[in-house]
């Protein structure tokens, strides 16, 4: 398996978002990608460089033009307007949907910012960008033949939609890493694991019969992102019955986790996929500070082993998982888990 990050990434670094009406210390930020590149290096993993940049053609099969030149240029244009500050921050938001693309800096901000988790920064599309191109290379290294590939990419991908950012995400990576995927394969899925439910992932692929995307989550009706993720969506047109959710009761720890998971890839068969992508999240671990459910380090080596017995060529993305102890550790159980065969050896 390779393994892969772009330093440019720690260039994304806000210190802090905005929580029930109060600023906070951001969870996401530089310091996941040391913990966890700190512990694959002490578990004997080589790290190699991702893309720090994947092509604006791999940007637009998931995401609109106008939302790149958004992410591009908006912090200089923001920063031009009077008393602005120094973090992109919207303060009006089309609620129930707007009817008029304005041109104005403060309006796009609240078009395409969907929450306060958001916020940018001078540097912030350096390693936004640099994120997805690391996607974009685990991907291209499985379209090459390779059996797996994992890509360490922070910030987030997937409560990023077509046009919007939310929940620290703005390039959707999982989507990128699917949607180039599909260059070469006829049938790709994706599991997503993380405690939140992939919100944006889903708006992406509702409607299309070709990707495959399956969530497992803590219940959203008392947890981000609260307005998706209930088992009644299930895609339209080409993508009904290809979209599938399994919401979780808040606190289910990993026995629950893992009869959930069964379900999810029973009827994740009957799609019949070629290749598969991973969103892994490590939130769902009980340290986490954002954590919903109650999982603890050997449970991510069991769902390692579980993906992995599927028998697809591969590409794990990183989501979720914020700064513990237990973070660096859980990213290495879940790998060893996914490197081990039936026959109980390891995958190179």
């Amino acid at each position: 398996m390779k393994l892969y990050y772009h330093p440019d990434q720690a260039r994304h670094a806000p210190a802090s978002f905005l929580l029930r009406g109060e600023w906070a210390p951001s969870p996401e930020g530089p310091v996941r990608a040391d913990l966890m590149l700190e512990a694959l290096g002490a578990a004997g993993h080589a790290v190699a460089q991702g893309l720090s940049d994947p092509g604006t053609q791999a940007l637009l099969r998931v995401h609109s033009q106008r939302y790149i030149d958004f992410l591009r240029t908006i912090h200089e244009r923001w920063r031009e307007l009077p008393d602005a500050s120094r973090l992109v921050i919207p303060n009006v938001h089309p609620v129930g949907g707007g009817h008029h693309y304005p041109s104005h800096p403060v309006g796009q901000a609240g078009w395409h910012l969907h929450d306060m988790a958001c916020p940018i920064d001078a540097d912030s599309w350096a390693g936004i960008r640099a994120s997805a191109g690391t996607a974009v290379t685990a991907a291209r290294d499985v379209i090459a033949g390779a059996a797996m590939a994992y890509a360490l990419c922070r910030p987030p991908g997937h409560h990023a939609g077509p046009e919007r950012a939310g929940g620290f995400c703005f390039i959707n990576n999982t989507a990128v890493a699917a949607a180039e995927l599909r260059q070469r394969f006829h049938r790709v899925a994706i599991v997503d694991v993380d405690v939140h439910h992939g919100n944006g992932t889903q708006d992406i692929f509702y409607h299309r019969g070709d990707i495959w995307t399956g969530s497992l989550h803590a219940d959203p009706d008392r947890f981000y992102p609260f307005f998706w993720g209930g088992a009644d969506e299930c895609g339209s047109g080409d993508g009904h019955g290809c979209n599938v959710n399994v919401p979780l009761p808040l606190g289910s720890d990993g026995r629950v986790f893992a009869q959930a998971l069964d379900r999810l890839l029973e009827m994740l068969g009957a799609f019949r996929p070629d290749v598969l992508v991973v969103a892994l999240g490590l939130d769902a671990h009980k340290d986490d500070p954002l954590a919903g459910l109650a999982l603890i380090s050997d449970d991510f080596h069991a769902i390692g082993a579980r993906l992995r017995a599927l028998r697809l060529p591969t590409v794990i993305i990183q989501e979720g998982g914020y700064p513990t102890p237990s973070l660096g550790p859980n990213l290495v159980r879940f790998l060893d888990g996914f490197r081990r065969q039936p026959n109980g050896r390891s995958t190179p």
